[in-house]
């Protein structure tokens, strides 16, 4: 009885650590890993001409071009209210009716002020930043603002040409965020009051346009931000700076457009990846084995991503490069050597945002709208099947999403949900 009764103790505390666990679970930015790869598996290998199956489309998501997010039975997506004078974050059922939308924060005030963070859910509370920088905790369940902290106003947050577009990462009980400025590079806020808990030494330059990405490197965990020309690790537990990297900003076509870093790295056992558009090329880093340095592995100079990501699939690093911000092409980078695989045009197309799920790429090209099926081959670029995105306005710059079966493709203040699996 007595080892029967340890047993049931035993089982009760698995499922408690592991309800635990799962609450911390966060659904987000690219995908489970913040690195544009999507669980999902018995997806359609081609579609018909006309594309996937249309289940539903929206058009009251408000303009913007952050993701939809999926999570406990809902979609969550921020946008622009009706006159464009306060960003939105709304609630949607899986069947695309709109449950609730709250306002939580302003625009960016100048040029390409659509609104820009894909809301980080935990459990039943969402984290956005606003295009001015405000950092902003909303329940779920009613759309009810929790809490608030203007980002610029206190702590001296320097947003780059075209303001914030941060998503905001979630570890243990703290938010993450970048303000750049002269205060702190990265920030770590109480998620459940927006009480500081730690601020990183600043570089003293502006914030930049990537989210950061939570990594974990012989034991020990480090958050990776870029702030102005640095790449750099901290110590998520205490806000320290361990080591940081700028030789990649000393390039680019210019100052102001060489230093709006865009895109998230992806991390891979024990080395980092990154790249940026205007000229800044592909750096892929070594991490020392005590996490205190990097070195730099390889520079691939065909690979400059402006700000529609890269996916890492089976050893090859895929995703367009910036010729002009009218046009790009095509990349196949090996992730071992750094070798450029491939580099090609998408017929009458440009170059644009990239996902995979189930050993395929899903490219969004950003100037038409075409959205293709390609294969996950290093060899070629091949377009098995494509379709037109014809609602909404603006760029094609939203990320798309894969969750359950279903792509979701959002353009301006347009969402859409295709079915995709077989």
């Amino acid at each position: 009885m007595n080892r029967l009764k340890i047993n049931l103790i035993a089982i009760i505390v698995c499922c408690l650590s592991i309800q635990t666990t799962h609450a911390q679970d966060q659904h987000g930015w690219r995908g489970p890993n913040r690195d544009g790869i999507y669980p999902d598996t018995d997806l359609l290998k081609e579609w018909g001409s006309e594309g996937p199956k249309l289940l539903w489309e929206s058009m009251d998501a408000g303009k913007g071009w952050s993701s939809p997010v999926i999570a406990d039975g809902r979609l969550y997506i921020t946008g622009m209210n009706e006159d464009e004078t306060k960003e939105i974050f709304s609630a949607y059922t899986l069947e695309g009716e709109k449950i609730y939308e709250v306002e939580y924060g302003n625009p960016w005030n100048k040029s390409y002020p659509d609104t820009r963070t894909t809301p980080t859910i935990v459990g039943n509370k969402a984290y956005v930043v606003s295009g001015l920088c405000e950092v902003v905790c909303i329940g779920t369940k009613k759309g009810d603002i929790l809490w608030s902290v203007d980002g610029k106003e206190i702590y001296g947050a320097k947003p780059h040409r075209f303001g914030f577009a941060e998503s905001p990462l979630v570890y243990k009980d703290k938010v993450i965020f970048c303000p750049g400025g002269q205060q702190a590079s990265m920030v770590a806020l109480n998620r459940k009051n927006g009480e500081l808990i730690w601020q990183c030494d600043t570089v003293g330059t502006t914030t930049n346009y990537a989210s950061t990405l939570l990594i974990e490197h012989n034991g020990s965990k480090q958050i990776i931000g870029i702030v102005g020309g640095s790449i750099f690790g901290v110590n998520p537990d205490n806000g320290e700076m361990i080591w940081s990297y700028e030789e990649w900003s000393e390039h680019g076509a210019s100052a102001e457009f060489g230093k709006g870093a865009c895109n998230t790295p992806v991390f891979i056992n024990g080395q980092i990846f990154f790249s940026n558009g205007y000229d800044l090329n592909a750096y892929k880093l070594q991490l020392s084995d005590d996490g205190k340095s990097v070195s730099k592995l390889w520079q691939n100079n065909d690979l400059d991503t402006q700000q529609g990501g890269y996916v890492v699939v089976e050893g090859t690093i895929y995703g367009s490069n910036w010729l002009s911000n009218a046009k790009g092409n095509w990349v196949a980078v090996d992730w071992e050597s750094g070798e450029t695989r491939y580099e090609t045009t998408w017929e009458g197309k440009s170059k644009g945002t990239i996902i995979s799920a189930d050993n395929m790429l899903y490219c969004f090209d950003d100037k038409k709208g075409y959205v293709g099926l390609v294969a996950a081959n290093p060899e070629k670029f091949e377009v098995i099947s494509e379709f037109k995105i014809t609602k909404g306005e603006g760029p094609f710059w939203a990320h798309p999403t894969i969750h359950n079966g279903i792509l979701y493709i959002r353009h301006g203040n347009a969402l859409m949900a295709y079915s995709i699996h077989n």
